[in-house]
């Protein structure tokens, strides 16, 4: 069985609880303008080309076998459907600015990596997190890795966006421990504006991980002129209250992922935007603890 991963992240320790390893599926059903990791969305790999340590000499171009890469303005342009991705560019590249994103990996291959790392899990309550991208877009691979750490005694954690059907959605909270769930927007219009889909199905699979016994987190990342008023914060507030959500995290927007962008050859519609810091969303997180949420910053 093979899974699309684009990155095995060691030692991380905000995906769940204690010290985890966290493993970066690739592939979204989401289209948020402010993704952090834009190479995600994608279910296949990519090519990524750094304009700044690119020498322009050619060379990733004269060896395509399929002649998907062109010089133009002293640079290479990749013609993406015509690139089968065989990486004889990424090896010809002299000065290293040819990079891949994403690569097939067996259960066997996560599980090893994953496990070189179980005694930090036991000491530290830690233990494996899915992120992504979405990964219950891979949910034979996940559901076959999962059962497959928890054989090996390794506690599992999710962080999707939830945006799958119930049936879905609910069976796989049969093979985790943890979960975290974004919601992006609590207007269904507004959050198909941000990101390409309405938020019905994502309110309904957080319900079911709130009557599904398993501690869960629901997340929300405040992003200006999206969702980060005062007036975003009592509308948050008012929803999560009336279907029985206790409790919330605020994530400030950065620009972590800025420079990705650029990387994949693709325009960033949140450029130059100032990040907002734990301070900045002080208001935000007032107004969600009168309405009895325990929100963290």
């Amino acid at each position: 069985m093979i899974g699309h991963i684009f990155n095995i992240q060691k030692f991380s320790l905000h995906d769940g609880p204690g010290i985890r390893t966290t493993i970066f599926f690739k592939g979204c059903n989401l289209r948020c303008s402010w993704c952090a990791n834009p190479e995600s969305q994608q279910m296949r790999s990519q090519l990524t080309l750094d304009r700044e340590k690119c020498a322009g000499c050619g060379s990733c171009a004269a060896l395509c076998p399929s002649e998907a890469r062109v010089m133009t303005d002293a640079y290479p342009v990749l013609d993406s459907e015509a690139c089968t991705l065989c990486g004889r560019c990424v090896e010809a590249c002299p000065s290293r600015a040819i990079g891949r994103e994403g690569n097939d990996m067996t259960v066997e291959e996560v599980l090893r990596e994953a496990l070189k790392d179980a005694a930090f899990y036991q000491q530290s309550g830690g233990g494996v997190t899915f992120s992504g991208g979405e990964p219950l877009l891979q949910q034979e691979f996940a559901t076959s890795l999962a059962r497959s750490l928890h054989e090996n005694g390794v506690p599992v954690a999710i962080e999707t966006a939830a945006a799958v059907p119930s049936e879905r959605f609910r069976a796989f909270l049969r093979e985790v421990d943890y979960v975290h769930v974004d919601l992006k927007h609590y207007d269904s219009a507004r959050h198909r504006a941000g990101t390409g889909m309405e938020n019905e199905q994502i309110i309904e699979n957080i319900c079911a991980v709130r009557d599904s016994g398993l501690p869960y987190l629901v997340r929300i990342p405040v992003i200006p002129g999206f969702n980060a008023s005062l007036e975003d914060a009592e509308g948050f507030a008012g929803l999560l209250a009336s279907i029985g959500v206790g409790r919330v995290q605020l994530l400030p927007f950065h620009q972590l992922g800025e420079r990705k962008y650029s990387l994949l050859g693709r325009e960033y519609a949140h450029a130059g935007q100032p990040q907002l810091h734990r301070e900045d969303l002080k208001q935000y997180q007032q107004i969600m603890l009168r309405h009895g949420l325990d929100a963290l910053l």
